[in-house]
């Protein structure tokens, strides 16, 4: 039995202002794949994909570890789209063969009154073939379990970057003024010196 199960979230996160403005840290948007997930359960694949091991997740009976393939990139605006391009559940062949992933999300910054806040949304999606004996489960039950199960997904992942985010973004900006107030010297400087 096919079945999908869908969540959404959406993050609005204040902005503080720092020597260096967010628009230039958004620029990075590899920094937002490290913001949403403990960083040794990322992996770089590219300048713009990025492997992601999501933590063990119970569904039913069934416990498995989705591993996501992302593809992250920004705009000339500076939103950040993240999209998965692939997505593989080790050591449960049959429900990998017959699971499919979609996320999409977007961070964008928006400024009204003199407040610079990131806004962004994710929706996640999941198709995949329920085997015997849980096809047996009532569908009102197997939607809300899975439902209920990617919008915990989601949520942890919210609240990773509401705090991750900030916190990198905050490093970033004064690391960045401080080498551009205290420029280290060039070995050709220290030569003539």
């Amino acid at each position: 039995m096919n079945s999908q199960f869908v969540a959404s979230q959406s993050v609005e996160i204040a902005v503080p202002e720092e020597p260096a403005p967010i628009q230039h840290y958004l620029r990075q948007p590899q920094r937002l794949v490290y913001a949403i997930a403990d960083p040794n359960l990322i992996k770089a694949i590219s300048q713009e994909q990025y492997q992601l091991q999501l933590r063990p997740l119970n569904f039913l009976s069934l416990t498995f570890q989705p591993t996501v393939v992302l593809k992250v990139w920004a705009d000339a605006d500076g939103t950040v789209h993240l999209t998965s391009v692939g997505c593989e559940i080790r050591g449960l062949d049959y429900i990998n063969q017959r699971f499919a992933l979609d996320l999409k999300g977007k961070l964008y910054l928006v400024q009204s009154n003199g407040i610079t806040k990131l806004k962004g949304r994710a929706d996640l999606k999941v198709s995949v073939d329920i085997p015997l004996p849980f096809s047996l489960t009532p569908k009102p039950i197997l939607e809300t379990t899975g439902n209920s199960l990617l919008k915990s997904v989601l949520v942890r992942i919210k609240q990773k970057l509401m705090y991750q985010l900030l916190l990198d973004y905050r490093q970033w900006a004064n690391q960045d003024t401080q080498t551009l107030i205290h420029p280290q010297p060039t070995e050709a400087f220290i030569a003539k010196g």
